[in-house]
């Protein structure tokens, strides 16, 4: 093998649905990216909006053929989970497609109020809340089931129903979420989120039960590691769906279900993961449990964040020097930090498709990558990656860039954006690509880098007021 080119495509199959070659160069979702590069230079985080939407509609679609096909008499609702990503691009993008929204703290509420605000979203639309919930979140919660919100709060704790049956005025409905086990090489055995199986009927009879207010409605099921065709996952969804059954036969109001912990996305050009084969399974599954014991099947909800916006994200940088530090270990050094833009991939090892966005006709090699902050773990290598790094030789005037991909889920909230970031390395820019009616492509600025004054600001060096010291107690 000669090129980069010949590498990659002997070494997976390629092309693939969003990844391609044009004149030495790699488009993204069809959209060239040395044009985005050449109009806003690097480091630079992109969203794709559209792939939001493919998505959303692709679950929508297979889940409802699922429920057609095995007779499954009710009905399906998605709910996007605000925590993968917070940016009114993405919600609005995703709320085009008349689904429904997750939180996860107080935070969030603000946020419903404006999309409600700007007509993004209605009353009829179902905010689903979870999390274990502070006192201003149950504020903000019971203000909006006052209002006439679909609210539905899901409870995490016995205890955080005494604030509802306080402070809501009228008949309303809540959830309960059922703490699974969590996979069995996960350092405990029991989620510390929801409440225990063992509680759940007791608590109902005595306490729900007996509300002249409060009806349950919902179970909440949540695996952290996602939905996967494991022994481990249809364990815990089968215990799930019996317990569920258990509580109908008691409880004629409890009609639904969420299937928390979302799809994969695709990490790696070697993904193989069959989304028609597990939804099927799942509605099949919930079907056959129900009638063995003589229930109704309830109405299906699922929570996905990082499969609702995952794909639609990528992170360019240029690789500004190259380093040979012994014999056999070459750096390529980029314009940014991946402790600091791509968090994951310090903190949990997270794989991300790697590929070079130009130079794919030229020779190759092996090399890692070291990030801007003064870090010894700030770097991506054999170790982070599915396999060792290769990327084109760097051997003349033309300058290489590289892509991460398949990043729009989480990186910004835990990357601290906006604020200060580890050694004071910026927040790139960060555009925001779509589509016209007639397919062109569209692009803005939703941010500009960050700058030192925003930092300067936020760390307490300029324009702040002074505060008048006060005496300890």
């Amino acid at each position: 093998m000669k090129s980069y080119r010949e590498l990659i495509e002997q070494t997976f199959e390629f092309p693939q649905k969003e990844f391609k070659v044009r004149d030495h160069e790699l488009l993204f979702n069809d959209v060239p990216l040395m044009d985005i590069i050449r109009q806003y230079g690097t480091p630079l985080k992109l969203t794709y909006l559209p792939r939001i939407s493919e998505n959303i509609r692709y679950a929508i679609a297979t889940f409802n053929n699922a429920i057609e096909k095995f007779k499954y008499n009710a009905t399906y609702t998605y709910c996007y989970c605000t925590k993968s990503s917070h940016f009114s691009f993405v919600l609005e993008e995703a709320l085009k497609n008349n689904i429904h929204i997750e939180t996860s703290s107080a935070f969030d509420i603000p946020i419903v109020r404006a999309l409600y605000d700007k007509g993004r979203i209605t009353k009829d639309t179902y905010i689903i809340c979870n999390g274990f919930k502070m006192p201003l979140y149950t504020q903000y919660i019971t203000e909006l089931v006052n209002e006439g919100f679909n609210c539905i709060p899901i409870l995490d704790n016995m205890n955080e129903l005494e604030v509802y049956e306080k402070n809501i005025r009228e008949p309303y409905r809540i959830g309960i979420r059922v703490a699974a086990d969590e996979e069995p090489n996960f350092e405990f055995y029991t989620s510390r989120l929801g409440i225990r199986y063992s509680d759940i009927t007791p608590f109902y009879q005595n306490k729900i039960a007996t509300s002249s207010k409060v009806t349950l409605k919902m179970l909440h099921f949540f695996i952290n590691t996602g939905i996967k065709d494991t022994a481990y996952y249809w364990s815990e969804l089968s215990r799930f769906i019996f317990k569920y059954c258990e509580l109908k036969k008691i409880c004629p109001t409890l009609d639904s279900i969420d299937i928390g912990g979302g799809f994969p996305i695709k990490t790696s050009l070697t993904f193989q993961y069959d989304y028609k084969y597990m939804i099927e399974q799942i509605v099949e599954n919930i079907k056959w449990i129900c009638d063995k014991n003589n229930v109704p099947v309830p109405h299906i909800f699922t929570e996905f964040g990082s499969y609702t916006v995952g794909e639609s994200g990528a992170v360019l940088y240029q690789v500004i020097d190259q380093k040979l530090q012994n014999d056999k270990e070459l750096w390529y050094m980029i314009d940014g930090s991946f402790i600091t833009h791509l968090p994951d991939t310090w903190g949990l090892n997270q794989k991300y498709v790697l590929l070079a966005v130009n130079k794919w006709d030229d020779p190759f090699h092996k090399v890692n990558l070291g990030g801007l902050t003064c870090d010894s773990h700030d770097y991506y290598n054999s170790e982070a990656h599915t396999g060792e790094v290769f990327l084109p030789m760097i051997n003349d005037e033309e300058p290489l860039y590289i892509g991460f991909f398949h990043t729009g889920a989480y990186q910004e909230s835990l990357g601290g954006y906006g604020g200060i970031q580890h050694c004071l390395i910026p927040a790139p820019k960060h555009v925001l690509i779509d589509r016209n009616e007639d397919g062109e492509i569209l692009t803005r600025l939703f941010a500009p880098e960050q700058t030192e004054e925003s930092m300067m600001r936020t760390l307490g060096y300029i324009n702040q007021p002074e505060m008048a010291q006060q005496p300890a107690s």
